[in-house]
């Protein structure tokens, strides 16, 4: 686990170098991100947030299932936040493969289907729509106006929104 141990030593060097403080577990921007768990994703860099602003939770393809839903209810109703911001972005591992694909190569490698949704997509701007139109449409969330949707490009790292009614 040479990385692992790496990655340990590093977080020793960071903790040493900085003072103690503590932050508020409420997000000071009142804001949640939602985005892909892609590596060349620097979220906190690239929206220039600071740690204790705002919540970010990652996952394959930044989709909006059941356990994104259970996290930004915590986050809305227990942890303060407001808004919703959704990010997907070009060159997605996502879009390389097919629900049907991925979940047959799984039950054949484990004798057991997953459970679990594959939610992969072919046209990124419509799964960025489809994710705000389940936020919007979610009980289970407080502030489901108040949520916008964003293709990053990989390349020049800038942002694009995307509308509901665009398409």
């Amino acid at each position: 686990m040479r990385a692992i141990d790496d990655l340990v030593a590093n977080n020793r060097a960071f903790a040493d170098a900085l003072p103690a403080l503590h932050l508020d577990v409420h997000p000071s921007r009142r804001l949640a991100v939602v985005t892909c768990m892609d590596s060349r994703l620097d979220v906190f860099a690239a929206l220039g947030l600071r740690d204790g602003e705002a919540h970010v939770l990652r996952n394959a393809g930044g989709v909006i299932t059941d356990d994104v839903i259970r996290s930004l209810a915590v986050s809305q109703r227990r942890l303060g936040t407001s808004e919703v911001m959704l990010i997907h972005h070009t060159d997605c591992g996502m879009q390389t493969l097919t629900d049907d694909g991925f979940r047959a190569e799984l039950q054949q490698a484990t004798g057991v289907a997953p459970a679990f949704a594959i939610e992969s997509f072919a046209d990124l701007d419509a799964d960025v729509r489809q994710s705000i139109l389940r936020v919007r449409r979610s009980a289970f969330l407080l502030h489901r106006d108040a949520v916008r949707g964003f293709v990053y490009d990989v390349d020049t790292h800038r942002l694009r929104e995307i509308h509901v009614g665009d398409g």
